[in-house]
């Protein structure tokens, strides 16, 4: 699920032997034992880095920079054992703005798993609207195991250096490629394992941890809100303790009968629809990119493109600084993969204007916004969590013959990345640490009745048909739908009707009455005014990977 990086930390297909077994599931925690009681916050100033990656990014929607803190809270590793050994999880406030005490604290988290909640949370405050910056402050925080909670996970920053090995075509040659390599990064994850966290950081996990985090904060109830796989972390909240919810917001919604592997499936499905449709659209503005008038065209000239990169990738050195980026047939695929997650101007014109800069010959352009680093290590953590937690949730298959079969029946109508999700979860043939069962989402005699949710129809990493099986499961919620859109998560994507119903819940505590309401799409992007087929290449050309980053992040 969690792809949206720039520069896919990528994944391989992780097959310990043809015949190796996983551990044997075991069965989720109730509940915390022993009633861990846990510390109460001491909030201070950022790390100064953080300070200025907050600047950086959503000081030009509202400067969340100036008033954002943090804080530690140190919580069980095992939550079967409260009082054993401890971890730490990174928390960050960002305070309301109004006058007097707060409205609450939102809790919140982006997905993942592995996104970093703590820089989610001043991004949130960043797009709420001055009636909800007035009332609430917004709490993120690293889950276990995430960028600045200690230990945060991390297995070989060097599998994802450049060029890495084409996907393949389910080819025996692949299979063996990246067999090895996949098997070798779930090695390299244990192997730096050094207290047993990758045995305590499943869902359930996060579960136990969030009730410390509302405990910590001093609150009766929790008010949350959480994107992508952030709505699955909140319902199993909600169904683990039913009687500590206040409000909670579901955005991009995990179906979750499919946890994890048939998910997956699915996503391929819909991702390769989305980005058949933004071939579609390039060819529409043809006079700009000069790419193809028909899709047709377009979809050719990726392809063969692809294809080219396998058997001879661009390198370029940045002048400046000495960094060498490489563009393979995989960097291309995961970079321009963001595209299938939202399409608003600066994601989808700056792919576009990527693949034209190549065809005009600007080398420069092309790999500053699909190359990865050839040298040094590229940062696998959110990689490396989102496998640590996907891998033990649930048992996956251990069958390569059903692997094969899957994708090889899906690829041959949907070929844009399902070997490429493929090899990227499959590090759970061989994980080390022991699967579990999921929470049984909903299933629970006291579930809160005032959950709102909201989805995109045409969401490729969260499909739509998961959405209905979580709103069925979640009795008496209330599902706003945006019709048509390509959108990943759709609060603070720019339609009002959307984000209306949004502050009406927290501020009001108000919902829809009918059951599931419909909203329109936005429509597609259109390039920027003063693009042109003369002005794509070159500094003022495409998007950099950073803007992109920043931009579709969820």
């Amino acid at each position: 699920m969690k792809r949206i990086v720039v520069v896919a930390a990528v994944a391989g297909l992780g097959l310990a032997g043809l015949g190796a077994t996983s551990a044997q599931a075991e069965s989720p925690s109730a509940g915390p034992a022993g009633g861990f009681n846990p510390a109460s916050l001491k909030w201070h100033a950022c790390p100064a880095d953080f300070v200025k990656t907050v600047h950086d990014l959503y000081d030009v929607i509202y400067p969340v920079s100036k008033i954002v803190q943090c804080a530690e809270l140190p919580v069980p590793l095992d939550h079967a054992k409260p009082h054993g050994k401890k971890i730490t999880l990174q928390l960050t406030k960002t305070p309301h703005t109004g006058k007097g005490p707060a409205k609450g604290d939102i809790v919140v988290n982006p997905g993942g798993p592995g996104g970093s909640g703590a820089l989610f949370g001043p991004r949130v405050f960043a797009q709420n609207s001055a009636p909800m910056r007035d009332a609430y402050n917004v709490i993120g925080f690293d889950p276990r195991g995430v960028g600045m909670s200690v230990p945060a996970v991390t297995c070989d920053e060097k599998y994802g250096l450049a060029p890495r090995p084409d996907y393949g075509e389910g080819d025996r040659k692949s299979v063996h490629t990246w067999l090895k390599r996949a098997e070798a990064y779930a090695e390299s994850c244990a192997k730096n394992d050094k207290i047993g966290l990758l045995n305590h950081i499943k869902t359930i996990d996060s579960v136990h941890d969030m009730e410390s985090i509302r405990r910590a904060l001093g609150n009766d109830k929790l008010d949350y809100y959480g994107a992508s796989y952030g709505t699955y972390l909140g319902s199993a909240y909600a169904t683990v303790y039913p009687k500590n919810v206040d409000k909670m917001a579901l955005d991009g919604n995990v179906g979750p009968s499919d946890v994890w592997y048939q998910l997956n499936l699915d996503q391929n499905v819909q991702f390769d629809i989305n980005f058949e449709y933004y071939l579609g659209w390039i060819a529409k503005y043809d006079s700009t990119y000069k790419l193809g008038k028909k899709q047709r065209e377009v979809r050719d000239f990726f392809y063969d493109l692809r294809e080219k990169l396998n058997k001879d990738p661009v390198r370029y050195t940045d002048p400046d600084s000495g960094q060498t980026l490489a563009v393979g047939p995989a960097e291309l695929t995961d970079t321009i993969l963001n595209a299938g997650y939202r399409r608003s101007q600066a994601v989808w014109h700056g792919y576009a204007a990527g693949l034209a800069a190549y065809k005009a010959g600007d080398i420069a352009t092309f790999a500053q916004t699909f190359g990865g680093p050839t040298t040094g290590g590229v940062p696998d953590n959110g990689n490396a969590v989102y496998l640590a937690v996907e891998c033990t949730d649930v048992q996956w298959p251990l069958s390569w013959r059903k692997w094969q079969r899957d994708n090889d029946r899906i690829h041959r109508r949907h070929p844009f990345n399902t070997w490429g999700n493929a090899w990227f979860n499959a590090p759970c043939l061989s994980w080390d640490a022991k699967a579990g069962e999921p929470v049984d989402i909903g299933r629970t005699r006291d579930l809160p009745r005032n959950i709102l949710m909201f989805q995109s129809t045409a969401d490729a990493a969260t499909p739509y048909k998961g959405s209905l099986d979580m709103q069925r499961r979640l009795r008496d919620s209330r599902l706003v739908v945006q019709d048509g859109d390509r959108t990943h998560c759709i609060v603070h994507r720019g339609s009002a009707e959307v984000d209306a119903y949004f502050d009406a819940y927290f501020l009001r505590g108000e919902r829809p009455k009918e059951r599931t309401v419909h909203v329109p799409q936005l429509g597609d992007p259109t390039p920027p005014a003063q693009a042109s087929a003369k002005t794509l290449t070159g500094a003022d050309g495409s998007l950099t990977a950073a803007r992109l980053k920043a931009d579709i992040i969820r």
